[in-house]
């Protein structure tokens, strides 16, 4: 099965917008920000075939001082897809958080497919 692409297509009124490419079936995506979920993300089919149309609310918590990131992920594969960084305040130059929450969520995905194809191996 082919990995579902998302593209950003525009914010506004505090919705983050996106589309979803090369999933057949209604996707089971998520977001959170600092690892709690966001409630209100909506996914819909677009007039493509194979696409889909994606809403992710901005939550209150990501109003704040300093660099705020939202993680978007296909929950069947546990994959992130994407993610936006909100920034307000006073943000010093050396706040990393958003680099430091991408990286960890790469370095988590890293490790389940490396598990997985140790699995399959056998090795």
């Amino acid at each position: 099965m082919m990995q579902p692409v998302l593209t950003k297509t525009t914010m506004q009124g505090g919705i983050w917008k996106g589309v979803i490419s090369g999933a057949d079936e209604l996707p089971d995506i998520t977001a959170t920000h600092e690892d709690t979920p966001v409630s209100g993300v909506r996914v819909v089919p677009a007039d493509e075939s194979g696409e889909w149309l994606l809403e992710v609310p901005v939550p209150m918590a990501a109003i704040a001082d300093g660099l705020q990131t939202i993680l978007i992920r296909d929950q069947e594969t546990d994959t992130v897809l994407g993610s936006f960084t909100l920034m307000a305040g006073e943000v010093l130059g050396a706040d990393v958080r958003a680099e430091v929450d991408l990286l960890r969520a790469e370095l988590d995905m890293l490790k389940r497919a490396f598990r997985r194809h140790c699995l399959e191996t056998g090795s």
